[in-house]
């Protein structure tokens, strides 16, 4: 069944006008007609079945009916990634979202190859991949800050999963495997790597833990997909039993 994300407060009987993208994905890609059923989310009030009511020239509206799954919230895990070139930028986010990242922050290094991030487009991104896995919300897609500032305004009691790509550090499954679950961040350097000056900085911050992520050079992107897998299987909620 088709999902949707949306803004709009849900409750049964509330009558919903759906935004010009999402009525043409409906009407013109997907034929949906009046009766059909679809389900919504917002990150808020849980899933909820619907029944479009309306299908006109200004837009599709939709009727939300009776609540599907309560709002349930994902483990408290941020991705942090050095800007990186647009495509692959755009399949970290995807990634993240469909691994159950709940914030992406790109960050500025010494040695970024990149000085931009397309925050609404990223952000539509996360929403599609939020919609096709299941989950009930949206992660956070945040403008770029520069390293320095983001372990500036570090928030206490947060780890830092630092994957130090010169391979001076433990192996990823040891490290996790004497931490507990809590609220993390995964940090993933650029293609050039970190600077020297950067990984001290970095390996002195107390709440950080360095890992290695392998003897192979990883690009970004798949050190993102690596890391936050192998820490979903072991601190995230890959390991809650799902009730058959």
């Amino acid at each position: 069944m088709i999902r949707l994300f949306i803004p709009h407060d849900l409750s049964a009987g509330a009558e919903l006008a759906l935004d010009s993208g999402q009525s043409r994905y409906l009407a013109a890609v997907m034929r949906q007609a009046v009766g059909d059923e679809l389900l919504l989310f917002n990150g808020r009030d849980g899933e909820w079945r619907a029944t479009i009511g309306a299908v006109t020239k200004r837009g599709v509206a939709v009727r939300a009916e009776t609540p599907v799954r309560p709002q349930a919230a994902g483990p408290d895990l941020d991705l942090i990634v050095a800007l990186v070139k647009r495509g692959r930028l755009e399949t970290i986010v995807e990634k993240a979202a469909e691994l159950g990242a709940r914030r992406v922050r790109p960050v500025v290094t010494e040695r970024t190859n990149a000085d931009r991030a397309r925050v609404e487009r990223l952000t539509a991104i996360a929403t599609e991949a939020a919609e096709q896995t299941g989950r009930l919300d949206v992660p956070g897609i945040f403008e770029p800050v520069k390293l320095e500032t983001l372990i500036a305004g570090w928030e206490a009691g947060r780890r830092l999963l630092f994957c130090d790509e010169a391979g001076e550090a433990r192996p990823i499954l040891d490290v996790l495997a004497d931490e507990a679950a809590g609220p993390w961040s995964i940090l993933i350097g650029p293609e050039g790597g970190f600077s020297p000056a950067e990984r001290a900085r970095l390996r002195a911050l107390p709440y950080a833990v360095p890992a290695s992520l392998g003897p192979r050079i990883l690009r970004a992107d798949t050190a993102a997909i690596s890391a936050l897998t192998l820490w979903q299987a072991a601190l995230g909620d890959w390991r809650v039993a799902i009730a058959p």
